[in-house]
């Protein structure tokens, strides 16, 4: 038994995907959430950037004695390197892991496309896990940076006409792909633009959430080791903010599927990068 929260991170609002599907599957957990949204979007940085950020945000978590680490951002995921998840002391997941072992049991064709920011194609992350666990696959990528404007801006129904264009636009890569039978949503914005997507391939290619993948390799994980919260009460979730509250409480319930109440609260970049030179 492990009463202590999870820390989830993300360099804005993507992760709540990850916080939603951890509530649904892990009710009794307690979460506490941080979002770089003063600081976002990491995709379109370089890898030393993002990993400075990244070490920022779980210097900050780690100040809330949490029990595990989530990196429910597949930019972050994809530049981590283990020295510095080993840095905090703390188990570590990020979403690449977790997606590419729940895309390899879904494909029966070996060829998996990936689509995610920039950063995360770029780095190859998800073709590399997929390699180390089903040499045979064949992965296809595509960078789809505007998605995650799109869902920060609300524009997430199948059928706007913004949404279909963009979706259109990018995947259209994987056109001459037909024996693509599974596409992982590498970003944790994606699936809120799921019926988008979907609809694009006429529902014949099985979608991977790395969100819900991410919080069912969290159950496992915490199963395993006997570190499940064990409360009577439904757990709780705070959200820690490097921007605007408000700003960040309005978007963040169309993630969620509800209000936050009053457990949104703000922190200082400044504070964060103080934080991390003191575990320095």
């Amino acid at each position: 038994m492990d009463n202590r929260p999870i820390g989830v991170f993300d360099s804005g609002l993507g992760g709540l995907t990850a916080v939603k599907e951890l509530r649904r599957i892990l009710p009794r957990e307690n979460i506490v959430y941080f979002g770089d949204t003063g600081r976002v979007p990491y995709g379109n940085r370089g890898r030393d950037t993002i990993l400075a950020f990244a070490a920022q945000d779980m210097a900050f978590l780690k100040q809330h004695d949490v029990k595990m680490l989530v990196a429910a951002c597949g930019t972050i995921s994809s530049v981590m390197t283990e020295q510095l998840a080993g840095r905090m002391g703390i188990p570590f997941t990020g979403v690449v892991l977790p997606t590419a072992q729940a895309a390899c049991a879904a494909s029966t064709t070996g060829v998996v496309g990936v689509i995610g920011t920039s950063a995360t194609i770029r780095s190859g992350s998800f073709a590399k896990a997929i390699h180390n666990i089903r040499g045979d696959v064949k992965v296809l990528g595509k960078s789809c940076p505007l998605f995650v404007s799109l869902v920060e801006n609300g524009y997430i129904a199948s059928d706007n006409p913004v949404v279909q264009l963009v979706t259109r636009d990018y995947l259209r890569t994987f056109d001459g792909e037909a024996d693509m039978d599974t596409l992982i949503l590498g970003c944790t914005h994606f699936p809120l633009i799921y019926d988008s997507i979907a609809e694009y391939f006429h529902y014949n290619v099985t979608l991977i959430d790395s969100g819900r993948a991410t919080a069912q390799y969290v159950q496992s994980f915490l199963t395993e080791r006997n570190m499940l919260c064990e409360q009577d009460a439904e757990g709780t979730a705070d959200y820690y903010v490097s921007d605007n509250t408000d700003d960040f409480s309005a978007v963040a319930e169309r993630f969620l599927g509800g209000p936050l109440g009053n457990r949104v609260h703000h922190i200082n970049v400044e504070e964060l990068s103080a934080l991390a030179q003191e575990r320095e």
